[in-house]
């Protein structure tokens, strides 16, 4: 008969960066652009990733996301060193796991915002009406289902983003990477966009890392981790701000 370990060990974690380094060019024109950064994100957790330009936080998104590889170190997904994945499987990785917002939105300006949602899903391999019926089920939580068969091009900032966020959500992926998320809109419109993906956090587990500048968006995370000249200076649990809930 089994016995029920007492002491059960706990899940690994979402996200693990193991050393990392990244550098470009060399000898004297060698640029150090991430040197030695070890961070752990639990499933669930909403992390800042801050600092001012050039301190490293994109390249440390980047290589969290495996859109890059580390010139030294290891990433671990759910424990598992992505070294040992083969090209397709880190494809797959990123299509059904990641979700990705980006500040300068990367849509196809001249399809219709269904297309631009369902883009992952036709990658992944999803049959038509099942992608179909996914990408009008996002775009009616995020009050888009209007918009479905209007051109990218035509829609407002906060549009835009709202697409992005829905096309990330597609997948269902269990991260979420948004770089500078609010970088491109007005105050007012860049609030709706922050509480879409709290609320994502929050209510649907999903990881969060932003990469931002924004002080006030940092504030709102679980921990903000803060790079300077490519490594991590500071890594805390973030203040609350009175009166900002998450």
């Amino acid at each position: 008969m089994a016995i029920d370990d007492p002491h059960p060990s706990a899940p690994p974690p979402a996200l693990e960066a193991v050393g990392l380094s990244k550098h470009y060019g060399s000898g004297a024109s060698r640029f150090d652009a991430l040197s030695d950064v070890s961070l752990s994100i639990r499933a669930g957790e909403c992390v800042a990733i801050v600092g001012k330009s050039g301190s490293g936080k994109s390249t440390l998104m980047h290589l969290l996301a495996v859109l890059d590889e580390p010139s030294e170190g290891e990433v671990r997904i759910h424990g598992t060193d992505a070294r040992s994945l083969s090209a397709r499987a880190l494809n797959r990785l990123r299509n059904r796991e990641f979700g990705f917002v980006f500040q300068q939105f990367f849509l196809n300006a001249q399809q219709s915002v269904l297309e631009n949602v369902t883009l992952p899903l036709t990658i992944g391999g999803m049959r038509r009406g099942a992608r179909r019926a996914r990408a009008l089920e996002v775009l009616g939580t995020l009050e888009l289902a209007e918009k479905a068969s209007a051109k990218a091009v035509t829609l407002s900032g906060g549009q835009k983003q709202r697409t992005v966020i829905a096309r990330a959500l597609a997948g269902n992926p269990s991260v979420i990477f948004a770089d500078e998320p609010t970088g491109n809109l007005d105050s007012a419109t860049g609030a709706i966009v922050e509480e879409l993906l709290f609320t994502l956090n929050r209510e649907k587990g999903i990881t969060l890392v932003i990469v931002t500048h924004d002080d006030e968006l940092a504030a709102r995370c679980d921990r903000q981790v803060v790079l300077r000249d490519g490594r991590i200076v500071s890594d805390s649990a973030a203040p609350v701000l009175e009166g900002v809930a998450r």
